[in-house]
């Protein structure tokens, strides 16, 4: 039988954020693969576990080189526990890697839900979070960064960034730039934590902020293109949705992703097809 992998949510600075059942995970694991030995110590001292499960180190730069020995422990029916520095494994963290081998050799994959700087974010920004994406670590270098802003400038969907402190008021230019002086925004810093502050405004104000300099964890919360409704006529609008049911899509799909392409009430792009139809 083999043995199971287990994905542990750290916690983001609180420790009183996890709950018993990391502890006992850590507590029973037969491996502990860790991205910071010395944050695994910290936490287990802080969380009062003593843990007899191996340890191995898994960050970016040895991931590939342990999924041998990870999946050859898991076959042998092995328990192990895989810990970030902090919030979920392979969220903008190691873990996708050993999380698709594990599957692909039949290990079952499952976890202990913790903190996420993501969803955490999101819920004390302020903007909405119906819909959202995450868009990970924006690119270093400022060509490319500036590209891939330009390529959200339409995103309909609240935007979800990690950003390093030293980077922080350049990104937030580039997002002005790109996406709207006035496009409203949130800076989560050291979410949790002592420090935690999380400022809010739009995003010139907030690079204007940066510009003197910031420090700590950052997750950057930005809202998404305001609708712009376009002029159709019915016929447009009916030819939309048939375009999208020929596609796959339910008319009610259909309908729902015309409507939020075109910013139209929904009334509006149903009655087209009703009319199209009776025509």
């Amino acid at each position: 039988m083999t043995g199971r992998l287990v994905l542990g949510g750290a916690p983001l600075g609180q420790p009183g954020d996890v709950g018993p059942r990391l502890r006992r995970v850590m507590a029973e694991a037969d491996v502990l693969a860790v991205e910071d030995t010395r944050r695994l110590h910290r936490l287990a001292t802080d969380l009062e576990v003593v843990f007899t499960g191996r340890v191995v180190t898994f960050h970016e730069s040895v991931e590939r080189a342990r999924l041998p020995g990870l999946l050859a422990a898991l076959a042998d029916g092995a328990t192990v526990l895989l810990l970030t520095d902090a919030g979920m494994p392979s969220v903008s963290d190691p873990g996708y890697t050993l999380v698709r081998a594990a599957i692909e050799a039949g290990v079952d994959v499952t976890s202990v839900p913790g903190p996420s700087a993501v969803t955490t974010a999101l819920a004390v920004s302020g903007l909405p979070v119906d819909r959202f994406c995450f868009e990970g670590f924006l690119p270093r270098r400022g060509g490319e960064r500036r590209s891939r802003l330009a390529g959200l400038a339409d995103e309909r969907r609240t935007m979800v960034f990690f950003e390093s402190p030293h980077r922080l008021a350049d990104a937030l230019a580039d997002a002005a730039s790109a996406l709207g002086a006035d496009r409203e925004a949130a800076v989560c810093r050291e979410l949790t934590k002592t420090h935690e502050e999380v400022r809010r405004g739009p995003l010139s104000a907030l690079a204007a902020w940066a510009a003197d300099g910031v420090r700590g964890e950052i997750t950057l919360v930005v809202a998404g293109a305001p609708a712009r409704a376009v002029t159709m006529d019915a016929a447009a609008l009916a030819a939309e949705v048939a375009a999208e049911e020929a596609a796959g899509a339910t008319r009610k799909d259909a309908i729902r992703a015309v409507v939020a392409r075109t910013g139209l009430p929904r009334r509006t792009v149903y009655d087209a097809v009703v009319a199209t139809k009776d025509t």
